[in-house]
Order: structure tokens, then sequence, then C-alpha cells
């Protein structure tokens, strides 16, 4: 059992860390534009960004896909800017407004590149090992765990501040995008760099 939380542990404390916060900051833009009461999209978006993360992260670290992780980082900041873009311009649309099949999609391509990126880590942690499904599934199931924090935490602040302090939603959604891409631009600017 004490493996189990090991491994648990390593996935929560990955994606919660502050020193690598690009997880954190895709999935504020992906659940920013949501509330609430859209609790069964946002749970279909966040489902279908675990389905491929999960996919591509063991694909990977049985090497069945081999891809430069230079180029992975880049991907990942890219997903974060598109999706902070997205909201940008359909800010002015209501919840159920939004073209759903394409989140779906962009979203599970999204899942698949994030999940790159945490294969590189789970990699390092657990070099050489020929039983690494139990450890990799509890890693996983860390990540998860995280990933709800972090959109429970969106979701509250999004409530307190359109419902309490009463900020437009187009206002909150155009706020939050724009501290995103803020945030991402160092991060772009040096993955860019690393790949040329």
């Amino acid at each position: 059992m004490s493996e189990f939380w090991l491994y648990f542990r390593l996935g929560l404390e990955h994606v919660l860390d502050w020193l690598a916060y690009d997880h954190i900051l895709f999935i504020v833009v992906l659940v920013a534009a949501y509330s609430f009461s859209s609790w069964k999209r946002v749970l279909w978006l966040v489902s279908i960004f675990t389905l491929g993360h999960t996919l591509s992260l063991f694909l990977a670290v049985y090497d069945v896909v081999r891809v430069n992780a230079t180029w992975v980082e880049l991907l990942i900041a890219l997903t974060i800017l598109f999706t902070a873009f997205y909201n940008i311009l359909s800010a002015k649309k209501r919840e159920h407004q939004r073209n759903i099949n394409v989140l779906y999609f962009s979203t599970a391509f999204f899942g698949i590149i994030h999940g790159l990126g945490f294969s590189r880590y789970f990699k390092m942690i657990f070099p050489d090992s020929s039983s690494k499904f139990f450890p990799l599934l509890e890693f996983a199931l860390g990540i998860e765990a995280a990933q709800i924090i972090v959109v429970i935490s969106v979701l509250i602040a999004s409530f307190i501040l359109q419902n309490v302090l009463r900020v437009t939603r187009r206002d909150w959604i155009l706020v939050i995008s724009a501290i995103v891409i803020g945030v991402l631009l160092p991060i772009l600017k040096d993955t860019i760099l690393a790949v040329w």
C-alpha cells in the first residue's frame, strides 16, 4: 500500500508543482469558460483529456511511441496558448453555444501531447524496470486527482467572482485567459529557442 501512495503522490505533486505549472495553466484555461452548472461538460472535457494523456503516457513509457522531448515541450506550450486564444475569441458565447466537438477533439489531442510530457518525468523517476504497469497506473491516478483539485479550484474561483463579486462571465474568461497567456509567453519563448 505504501508503494501505491508513493507513486500516487508523485503524480499528484508533479501536476501541483509550482515550478512545473504548465499543466495547471492548461487545466485552468480548459475549464475557465464553465461553471458548476456545466459539470457534465466539464466532466467530459477532463475525462477526454485524461484518456488522451493516459494512453500516450502508457505508450511512451513502454517505448511504443518515441518523441523528441523538446518538441513535446513546445507543443504543450502551444496547446495552452491555443486554448487561451479560443477562450478569448469565444468569450461572448454562452457555455452551450461553444463548439463542443472542436473542444472534444482538441482536448483529446492536447491530452496526448501532455501525456508524452508526463512520460518523460515518469521515466526519470522509474528507469529500466520490467514491472512498470502498477506504478504507472498509480502515477496516472495521482495526476487525475491533481487535475480534479485544479478543476474544482477554478470552478470555485469562477463562482465567487461571478456570483459574489459580480464580475461578468465574459470578463472572467478574458482576464483569466490573458493572465495564462502572460505567464505562458516566457515558457513559449524558451521552448522555441530550445527547438531552434
